[in-house]
């Protein structure tokens, strides 16, 4: 058992729990409320492929600022 497992585990005795139940409602916790290696993983691809769409934008809208100003600039030039 993890650390977070026991320390549920002891409040589930203490509160008048069966020792089986605790054990059993202790795990459950644990499994929802941890990530796995996978899961970071998967988290890890979401974020590298929004940073490269992200940088798409930046670009776009420098090119849509600098087709904009063009003219502006033609004028005073």
């Amino acid at each position: 058992m993890s650390t977070m497992i026991v320390e549920v585990y002891n409040a589930f005795r203490k509160a008048g729990v069966p020792e089986k139940e605790a054990q059993d409602a202790a795990e459950a916790l644990s499994n929802e409320t941890t990530a796995t290696k996978s899961d970071i993983g998967q988290l890890e691809k979401q974020i590298i492929e929004e940073n490269g769409e992200i940088k798409v934008i930046k670009w776009m809208i420098g090119l849509v600022i600098i087709i904009n100003f063009l003219p502006f600039l033609k004028e005073i030039l």
